[in-house]
């Protein structure tokens, strides 16, 4: 894009003639290969909001509102993930570029079997992250590897918070009373 600047310098006029170049990337701060990471991530994180609201939906149906309401905010926390990483790709010069998200399974059995699927994927997300870190490392991106922390501790926080539903509702079994509890305590949960 052709743009035409003035310069005022002691009172005297400088004009010139400069080009933007607006292909975004030329000049990014992050190596293509972790800027193509990064956007995996962010379908990563985009792919658990949807599977966080399947299960939501799931839930409702069966009536436990309160286990649904935990997904729902739990969905919206994957998007605010997903956000935090398409922004610092784009503060770091780089493309965001994003793709279609998988569909994610819809049946399931109770409550029990969502939050130990949620478990087991809160972990793969870990690792993910965790590899993540690693590759900044070994590229020596320090700023990413510095970005990548928070998701490091917020991982350490999900998987504690879904290994202890599952430990709460392995411990309960099938005691219809005992469930309802825990379905009314996960209702209380609100977004951040």
């Amino acid at each position: 894009m052709e743009c035409f600047g003035v310069v005022i310098v002691y009172g005297l006029n400088y004009t010139f003639n400069y080009t933007i170049n607006q292909t975004r990337g030329d000049e990014s701060m992050i190596s293509q290969e972790m800027e193509k990471e990064l956007n995996e991530q962010i379908n990563r994180e985009l792919y658990s909001s949807y599977l966080y609201l399947s299960m939501a939906t799931f839930l409702a149906e069966k009536n436990f509102d309160g286990m649904a309401q935990f997904m729902k905010v739990q969905a919206r926390e994957e998007v605010e993930h997903a956000m935090k990483i398409y922004h610092y790709i784009e503060e770091q010069g780089g493309r965001v570029l994003l793709k279609g998200i998988d569909e994610p399974p819809s049946d399931f059995t109770d409550p029990l079997t969502i939050f130990e699927k949620s478990l087991e994927h809160e972990k793969f997300v870990t690792k993910s992250i965790h590899d993540l870190v690693s590759l900044a490392v070994d590229k020596k991106d320090y700023a990413t590897k510095a970005f990548l922390d928070w998701f490091v501790t917020e991982q350490v926080e999900e998987e504690a918070t879904m290994d202890g539903i599952v430990n709460k509702l392995k411990m309960i079994g099938d005691k219809g009373h005992a469930l309802l509890m825990i379905d009314a305590q996960l209702g209380k949960r609100e977004g951040h």
